[in-house]
């Protein structure tokens, strides 16, 4: 590929998208390179604080009970208090709870303060689903999930290396490193960061007023909520990368280092290939997409049960990372689609909750199966459910709602520019 050509597929993948997604967007990776707890919470109270594996287990459980409690509790304040209000509280608490994390002792204390971190940092995530949502042109949305999934992965890339080195010289350093990020954050977010909630029509003469979109309608939501399941049963199978593949490594007589080496690849291949990838699918039918995406990860996954080499579990890192580009900024916008304008809030929460269960049921799955079957059988269990969901993809997406027109009216003392118009 020669320079220009180069030039012209990265200025044709981030023109025409308004200031305001840029600041949010940046406000994703300033987050997400300060991600240390989650990184090293079990190496810390192991081996720093001298705890059991259990113990440490325990806090990590609570640590993402926190996030699924906070998922739904975020989305409804997304539509009631606002979008910038939102990660504005989620931020600064997540700030303050680590930093005053990172200087308990206690097992009860550090258990407790653990549950809210969890709570804090996910609590923002709908809000920043709903506001790109808002901001961005519904032709512009697969792009623009696409470009924060990258952000994402880039700022955790850098993290997990910068942190490994700052925690060998100091784990306080870390937590403390992680609030003063997330502070950074806020600021822009109260700085560069508009609100985008769409207002509700008050109704008049003759017009009845918009309907407010409670947490019940959301749950009788019948195709949206089949999405959420499908959405759970995808990130079981996600989540195997960093629960059963590290098992199944190391009974097969490989250390961390290959562990490392293998799960490199994810990250590597994200920061090449999201980009690329989105230019190429961003206009293509959603349903084939996560159909694809289905039965890549799930079949990305049940080839391990065939690898003996580290070289050979890297090319399945490769099937099921290429299921992943596709299927995280393609499925976020579907849940956009399927969303009321005036109950974004709400359902990114729910969407997002599907996630956070996964999170802590995937464990205790790989464990159960690994331990009483084999692995083998848990990499078979992940490419039947791919095979569900991508039937369940195709079941539920028939006759998709079309998508609306524009985006939601800023302020117009807020209005944000579009970069590359």
């Amino acid at each position: 590929m020669s320079v220009s050509t180069l030039k012209r597929a990265v200025r044709e993948s981030v023109s025409g998208l308004p200031r305001a997604f840029w600041w949010l967007w940046a406000s994703t990776l300033i987050n997400r390179l300060g991600a240390f707890v989650a990184t090293f919470m079990a190496l810390y109270l192991t081996l720093d604080r001298g705890y059991s594996a259990s113990y440490a287990g325990l806090v990590a459980s609570l640590h993402g009970l926190g996030g699924v409690m906070s998922s739904v509790a975020g989305g409804v304040m997304t539509d009631r208090l606002g979008r910038r209000p939102t990660m504005l509280i989620a931020q600064v608490s997540t700030a303050v709870s680590v930093a005053v994390l990172g200087f308990m002792e206690h097992p009860v204390a550090i258990a407790a303060v653990a549950f809210f971190v969890g709570a804090a940092s996910n609590a923002s995530r709908p809000a920043v689903q709903a506001m790109m949502a808002d901001i961005v042109r519904p032709e512009d949305r697969v792009r623009a999930f696409s470009l924060n999934y990258w952000a994402i992965n880039l700022g955790f890339a850098v993290s997990a290396a910068g942190a490994g080195f700052l925690a060998e010289y100091s784990y306080l350093a870390g937590f403390l490193g992680e609030a003063v990020l997330t502070l950074a954050c806020a600021v822009l977010v109260f700085l560069r960061v508009p609100e985008s909630r769409p207002v509700r029509a008050a109704g008049g003469p003759g017009k009845a007023a918009e309907p407010e979109i409670g947490m019940g309608d959301v749950l009788r939501d019948g195709r949206f909520m089949g999405v959420v399941g499908l959405s759970f049963l995808i990130s079981l199978i996600f989540q195997q990368g960093y629960v059963g593949l590290p098992v199944a490594m190391g009974a097969d007589g490989f250390g961390a280092a290959d562990f490392g080496l293998a799960m490199a690849v994810n990250g590597v291949l994200i920061v090449a290939l999201q980009i690329p990838v989105t230019r190429v699918i961003e206009h293509r039918d959603p349903r084939g997409l996560l159909i694809a995406s289905s039965l890549l990860a799930g079949y990305g996954f049940g080839l391990t049960a065939f690898a003996g080499s580290v070289g050979v579990y890297a090319l399945t890192v490769c099937v099921w990372t290429l299921a992943e580009i596709v299927n995280a900024p393609t499925q976020t916008s579907l849940v956009v689609r399927l969303s009321p304008v005036h109950g974004r809030g709400r359902y990114q929460g729910v969407y997002t909750m599907s996630w956070s269960v996964a999170a802590l049921v995937a464990p205790l799955m790989s464990g159960w199966t690994i331990d009483r079957y084999g692995a083998e059988w848990l990499w078979a269990a992940c490419a039947v459910i791919g095979t569900v969901a991508g039937l369940g993809y195709w079941l539920l997406m028939r006759s998709l709602p079309a998508e609306d027109e524009t985006p939601a009216p800023v302020p117009a003392a807020q209005a944000p520019e579009t970069v590359g118009a």
